[in-house]
Parts: structure tokens; C-alpha cells; sequence
């Protein structure tokens, strides 16, 4: 995964002309859990809160858009609470996407640009823990050793301080919205779990432009 990601960033740099810009970030992954309906009563599954990290290579059209292509990797294990118990899975997820940023101001006229992003691609869900014989709270949910690939829209906006002739500064925070895997998190028979995520992202970046 980390190899295809890499691959698509440098296959962009030699579309991109020399307009350009690259970076990485970090940050924190933060995913409200979904509720669990079941015959057994209810629980709430999903992903605990862990970091990211990433990086990006863009093209800027002009001084108020740009694209990037993107790879973002998320550290969330697999979560079922209810009942007074809990039961935790290890999980990761990669996601490679495509965001088109909108500054409210040109480059040239502030040091600081507010702007907004949307985008979109696709997001690797993979459970990466032991199975066991026996897992708690297992009349609501499976956690389970697989992995699923799933559509992904990512949106959000922050800002950008321009630190020194070509470096650059990001705060931001991005949703990254998918449909649930639930080949990860598995209803047990009769049970239901909402259909989508939301993973609230706080990050900062750090960039060199051309």
C-alpha cells in the first residue's frame, strides 16, 4: 500500500511543471462510535481515537486553487463496548485521495491563507489483531482479521502561514466519510450497526513550494 501511494506521488510530480508543492502531516484520528442495536440489548462499536500521518504532492493552478494527491495513514484499533465490558482489536487503515484546496486570498496578499478542501479516493480498512476462541460482548459485533476497501469523500479547511520564501505552515481539520466495514466489525445475527463513519482529523503540516 505504502508503495503504490509513493508511486502515485511521484508519477504527480512529473505532471505537475514547476508549480508545486510537498509536505507531510500529522495529527490525531478521532471516530465516534456507531450504535448497536441487537435482540441482546445495546453496545457501540467502531474505532478508538489514534494519530495519522501522511504526505502530499500538489499543483498549484493559481493562487487561489490548487490539487493535491494525498496518502494518509491512520493508527485506530477496533472498539465494542456495552454492558460494562469492552473488547479492542488492532486496526489500521491507509487512504490514498485527491483534494482540491480554495484559498480566500492570493498568495501575494497575506502571509496567512484561509482555505477549504474537498476531495476524495479511497480508504483500507484493516483489522490486524489475533482472533481469539472467544471474544467478549460477541452477541453484538465480531472484530475480525481482514481488511476492506471502501469509497471515501474527505472535507474540511484550515490555514496555511507562509514561514519563509518556499516553506510553509499548515493548521487544519478534515471529516474522511466512508460507509462502515463492517466485514471488520460484523453485526452478529440480528444485530445492526450504523452505515457510515465520520473520522474528525485535526492536523498540521509542514510544506516546500515552488
Amino acid at each position: 500500500m505504502k508503495t503504490l501511494a509513493f508511486s502515485i506521488l511521484i508519477s504527480a510530480a512529473a505532471c505537475f511543471g514547476q508549480q508545486w508543492e510537498f509536505g507531510g502531516a500529522a495529527g490525531g484520528s478521532f471516530l465516534p462510535l456507531l450504535p448497536v442495536s441487537s435482540p441482546a440489548g445495546s453496545a457501540s462499536a467502531g474505532f478508538s481515537p489514534g494519530f495519522v500521518a501522511g504526505a502530499f504532492l500538489g499543483q498549484r493552478l493559481n493562487d487561489r486553487i490548487s490539487g493535491e494527491v494525498r496518502y494518509t495513514f491512520f493508527d485506530n484499533g477496533l472498539k465494542l463496548t456495552g454492558n460494562g465490558q469492552t473488547a479492542t482489536f488492532s486496526g489500521n487503515a491507509h487512504a490514498v485521495y485527491y483534494d482540491v484546496l480554495f484559498k480566500t486570498s492570493r498568495r501575494r496578499e497575506s502571509r496567512a491563507q484561509f482555505y477549504l478542501a474537498v476531495g476524495g479516493g479511497m480508504k483500507i480498512y484493516r483489522g490486524t489483531g489475533t482472533e481469539q476462541a472467544y471474544q467478549p460482548l460477541s452477541q453484538f459485533a465480531f472484530l475480525t482479521k481482514t481488511h476492506k476497501v471502501e469509497p471515501m469523500v474527505d472535507f474540511g479547511g484550515g490555514v496555511k502561514f507562509q514561514l519563509a520564501p518556499h516553506l510553509s505552515m499548515r493548521a487544519e481539520i478534515r471529516d474522511y466519510f466512508t460507509p462502515f466495514p463492517k466485514e471488520l466489525i460484523t453485526p452478529a445475527p440480528g444485530a445492526k450497526i450504523g452505515s457510515f463513519l465520520h473520522d474528525i482529523v485535526p492536523m498540521v503540516a509542514i510544506s516546500y513550494e515552488q
